[in-house]
């Protein structure tokens, strides 16, 4: 099926959904003050800004931090429009209402080429698709910190809502001093008129609140003072002194520990428990049975005085465990099914351009490879953790998540109680990478405090149960074939890969109400592949949609870390295959794309591609769009002593506006870094449905003597903000494999690569 069927298909399914939208206004992302918590001194203007007594801005956060600085980067938004010192902003956590949601990650998900899709003049039928998931995603309002939208989706709206709440507070302000609101000027929060009256926003908010101001306007470009500048993250200071409080750090009076004890099948149960050596134990008062919820595996879990306790009673529990009905997984076995299904399937179309299969018919050469990459599991460094309490019919947790009404209505559901009875608080995350996007460790965490008689307990997983229990990058095959004319180009470009969907899998975990009514492609699957911005006349991209039984979910960059490395390992052999330069090549079939040439060329003039490198060096050079910011990486790599060593990668991004560039930089290097952990070293082997990977013994992550240099350079914009959090992951194993070849010659075509 093509995607434009598809596209009509969904839109004739989701009718129902859109009755009436088009005679109604979009729901404003404004938001009553009424949204905002009630706290004594502070006053509401909308659902984005409250003024404090002391004049200072209250914002109301709706993103998880997770070291990626987005709680910095907003906070600047609203500091910028309301002429305030950064440090005068403060956060709380924002509340359930849907303006809170995230619209653009929603619409980043329909399956369109970014070449068609950027832009003023995209066809009718992507504007539609747009329109109609936007429309979608405002009604759902699902709160998500995820595909590295935070700054793209709320841009508009949170400069929108603090202006509105700076207009507001100069009509006030002009009223009571009977002056034109032109006269007054703002700094540092202080409102001030040549007269010499002034004030500063908390002593007009009151004057100010229930005001509805019109015909606002943002600031224009040439006036901001924060945005675009370096600015210091408000979260380090915390974080530094240890008064940051992350999931683990949570404590409560009379706060029992709960550690777990799953079933080491993937998807098994328990078919019976001995629990008397572990109650006999000092310190262990509990043993509770968990069910498998979002998705997760059964198992137990032991309540005691201290982790410790608890973890001493999880080792002793006598554990008869049974398979799942549908049989053990092995990574050895999908493999060989996935490559079956690549030779027999024909799959989803994604793009298709030209004539290929004329092009294949007419070609005098043609280049075949297979490329291949294992699992990955997430191992952020702070495990899964979630604190509980259920007392009195109500329920209140406290957790490191990425969605925090999905974490509420996994609470509400294992408790069973509405959805209005859960209190969710949000710490801080010690990583996400998309793992806490799901929330079958919050259902645990509920259902042992429903045994615990209204006291309030943390689970908490040990890092072997959160390397074996994870929803794993899935593994992914995907065939190249490449037509050459008589004049030895390229013609024609034809890529089928194979291997599960994450969305649907993940949307059955999460939201099983949503996930069935419409069988929709999963752009993840082929992102990174379909839609490459080379020239080539002729391409045909499709995938073939798999279930291997393994539990999979979003992974850092999600398709784009894996499909990158096939894409652009592959460019790079055609490069070799047509005797050209791997950046000339590429830079020619970018002639119609000046963005992404501009980009792939300010890394290679910042690298010195081309200059000579002392011996035993070599470069590697990739280009990858995703999360709508292009990235090019230059690596330089050595082999010694049988290992592999990357010394240098020079980074050049075009992310559209930058809001923050030092933290673009941090997310660069932390990018390469957790890119290169997982192109070295990272894999996820199954064997009789047991994950045999636990800990950072046998899945390592790179040392600080391993890391690289990393140097960032920033294509300056006056575009749309895109995502910084996730796009300089794919090129980097690209970029290495490349830099390989260069070295030994020899083609590298999986993951991890191999010294």
């Amino acid at each position: 099926m093509k995607r434009r069927t598809w596209l009509l298909s969904a839109l004739g399914a989701t009718g129902a959904l859109i009755v009436g939208w088009g005679v109604m206004p979009a729901r404003s992302r404004l938001g009553a003050p009424e949204l905002m918590r009630q706290t004594q001194g502070d006053v509401a203007l909308n659902g984005w800004i409250k003024i404090a007594a002391d004049g200072a801005v209250v914002l109301a956060m709706p993103r998880s931090e997770m070291g990626q600085g987005v709680h910095t980067a907003l906070a600047m938004l609203v500091a910028e429009e309301l002429d305030m010192p950064l440090g005068r902003v403060r956060l709380e956590q924002a509340g359930a209402d849907s303006i809170y949601g995230n619209v653009a990650m929603l619409v980043a998900s329909l399956p369109f080429h970014p070449l068609d899709s950027e832009g003023e003049h995209k066809p009718t039928k992507i504007k539609m698709g747009e329109w109609l998931v936007g429309k979608i995603a405002r009604e759902l309002g699902i709160n998500a910190t995820g595909g590295s939208s935070s700054i793209a989706d709320l841009w508009d709206p949170l400069r929108m809502a603090a202006a509105t709440a700076r207009a507001s507070l100069l009509q006030a302000a002009a009223a009571a001093w009977q002056v034109p609101v032109s006269e007054i000027t703002v700094a540092s929060g202080v409102m001030q008129h040549a007269s010499g009256q002034s004030a500063h926003y908390g002593q007009m908010v009151a004057a100010a609140s229930g005001s509805t101001p019109s015909g606002i306007q943002t600031k224009s470009r040439e006036k901001w003072q924060l945005i675009g500048q370096p600015a210091p993250r408000t979260d380090i200071p915390a974080k530094v002194t240890g008064q940051a409080q992350f999931g683990a750090d949570v404590r409560l009076p009379g706060l029992l520990f709960a550690a777990v004890q799953m079933c080491p099948m993937l998807g098994g149960s328990a078919a019976s428990m001995d629990t008397k050596d572990a109650l006999a134990l000092k310190g262990v008062s509990k043993v509770v049975p968990l069910d498998a919820w979002g998705g997760g595996t059964a198992g137990l879990a032991v309540v005691g005085q201290t982790t410790w306790h608890a973890r001493q009673g999880a080792q002793v529990v006598k554990v008869k465990w049974q398979a799942p009905a549908t049989g053990a997984v092995d990574t050895q076995r999908i493999q060989a099914d996935l490559l079956k299904a690549l030779n027999k399937d024909s799959g989803f179309t994604f793009h298709e351009q030209g004539l290929p299969t004329q092009a294949e018919k007419a070609a005098a050469n043609r280049i075949d490879a297979l490329y291949q990459a294992p699992y990955l599991a997430h191992a952020t460094m702070e495990p899964m953790n979630c604190t509980a309490q259920v007392k009195d019919g109500k329920v209140e947790i406290w957790v490191p998540t990425q969605v925090p009404q999905m974490a509420r209505d996994m609470a509400a559901k294992v408790a069973k109680v509405d959805v209005t009875q859960v209190t969710v608080h949000v710490t801080q995350l010690g990583g996400g990478f998309g793992r806490r996007l799901d929330v079958d460790f919050v259902g645990q965490a509920v259902q042992v405090a429903m045994a615990c008689e209204g006291q309030p307990v943390q689970l908490s997983w040990s890092r072997e149960e959160d390397m074996k229990h994870d929803f794993y990058r899935p593994m992914h095959l995907a065939k190249f074939q490449a037509s050459l004319d008589d004049k030895g180009e390229v013609s024609s470009l034809r890529i089928k890969s194979a291997g599960d969907a994450i969305t649907p899998r993940w949307m059955a975990r999460a939201a099983p109400h949503l996930s069935g009514p419409i069988d929709m492609p999963d752009k993840t699957t082929s992102e990174g592949l379909f839609d490459l911005p080379y020239g080539f006349a002729s391409q045909h991209m499709s995938h073939v949609a798999t279930k291997s039984g393994v539990p999979v979910g979003f992974w850092r960059s999600v398709g784009h870390s894996h499909n990158a490395f096939f894409s652009e390992s592959f460019i790079d052999e055609l490069a070799v295959a047509t005797q050209q330069d791997p950046l000339a090549f590429r830079l020619k079939l970018l002639k119609d794309v000046p963005r992404y040439a501009a980009v792939l060329q300010l890394a290679a003039d910042k690298a010195g591609w081309g200059k000579p490198l002392p011996a035993g060096l070599a470069r590697g050079i990739a280009l990858h769009r995703s999360f709508g910011a292009i990235v090019a990486q230059v690596a330089e790599v050595s082999l010694a002593k049988g290992q592999i060593r990357v010394h240098r990668v020079v980074c050049a991004i075009d992310c559209g506006t930058v809001v923050n560039p030092g933290t673009v930089a941090q997310q660069m290097e932390s990018s390469v870094v957790y890119a290169l952990s997982a192109a070295l070293f990272g894999k996820i082997d199954i064997v009789g449905g047991v994950v045999q990977q636990s800990n950072f013994g046998d899945a390592p992550m790179l040392t600080l003597s391993q890391t690289p240099v990393v140097e960032t350079h920033i294509v300056p914009s006056t575009r749309h903000p895109a995502g910084v959090g996730e796009p300089a992951v794919p090129p980097l194993a690209p970029a290495v494999a490349n830099a390989l070849f260069a070295l030994t010659g020899k083609r590298q075509r999986a993951l991890p690569l191999m010294a």
